[in-house]
């Protein structure tokens, strides 16, 4: 019975000397094709198509284009909304984040699932159920817009479905790292004598501004590219309520390909330099972490 059990000791050794990442040359070259491929397909293809369809007409020809009442107006609103929602998602992502990893309460897990919520929904639902709520033919909306203060159709209506379908990015990147991080430094400061809001600012948001800058950009990514929800509230005014996703599809719908792939080239260098300052924030995130560990 041990000699059939025995394990074979030299392949034994040969395995525990074998990187498990090993892979053949063969292997490794075809994955790397593979993905090349499907980045190519997916990413660059679309992206330079972009670019080569807004400089058809040249380089004047964009900046003309650009130049256009109805260009500027939705660069203009695009540029509010992010203004607007991401600093108020920011803020609620800080406090909620804050909530779930300092206290211990009854209904933690469903507030978890609440924050989920805009992943799993729709936007084009969550624009519905705005209007819905906020509509003229609502009580609230009706009396909203009685009273001067119309949501659906209007901007307030494209902030708030910006904000529902960006809310959970600030929130999903603090709390893991609030986790990691436990209490303990919190403690020692108010043992210190520090009041709440002083150790707040002096030791909990120091050791959350990375994952804070990163949640940030990825909110602001999305409420600039956002189309579903704000489609369904905007109303499609143009000129007032025309994000650019929405004027993009409204100029190529009226064959317009050189203003709408113009605009959409300004909204590709917008996530092109998010992505940028995404990648540099995780570099010195990673940094950060393993000096930390070192120390």
């Amino acid at each position: 019975m041990s000699e059939t059990y025995a394990p074979n000791r030299p392949l034994a050794r040969a395995a525990a000397r074998r990187p498990v990442t090993s892979e053949k040359p063969l292997t490794r070259a075809v994955l790397i094709l593979v993905s090349v491929v499907f980045l190519g397909l997916l990413v660059f293809a679309p992206l330079v198509t972009v670019f080569a369809e807004a400089l058809k007409e040249g380089l004047w020809g964009a900046l003309k284009s650009l130049s256009n009442p109805e260009a500027l107006s939705a660069i203009r609103l695009t540029l509010l909304v992010a203004v607007v929602a991401v600093p108020l998602n920011a803020v609620f992502g800080v406090a909620a984040a804050w909530l779930i990893t300092k206290f211990q309460f009854k209904g933690k897990a469903v507030l978890l699932t609440l924050i989920d919520i805009p992943f799993s929904v729709s936007p084009v639902v969550a624009g519905l159920c705005l209007v819905l709520t906020f509509g003229a033919n609502s009580w609230l909306g009706s009396w909203l817009v009685a009273h001067g203060f119309p949501i659906v159709f209007a901007v307030p209506g494209i902030i708030l479905a910006s904000m529902f379908v960006t809310f959970p990015f600030v929130a999903r990147e603090l709390i893991p790292v609030m986790i990691e991080q436990g209490k303990a430094e919190e403690e020692a400061a108010l043992t210190l004598g520090a009041g709440g809001w002083r150790a707040f600012f002096t030791v909990t948001l120091p050791n959350i501004r990375w994952a804070l800058l990163y949640g940030v950009l990825l909110c602001n990514a999305r409420a600039m590219g956002e189309f579903g929800a704000v489609a369904v509230v905007s109303g499609k005014i143009r000129g007032l309520t025309a994000t650019m996703p929405i004027t993009i599809e409204m100029l190529y719908n009226e064959y317009s390909s050189v203003a709408a792939f113009s605009l959409a080239a300004v909204l590709a260098l917008l996530a092109l330099v998010t992505l940028a300052l995404k990648t540099l924030l995780e570099w010195h995130y990673s940094d950060q972490l393993a000096a930390n560990r070192r120390h």
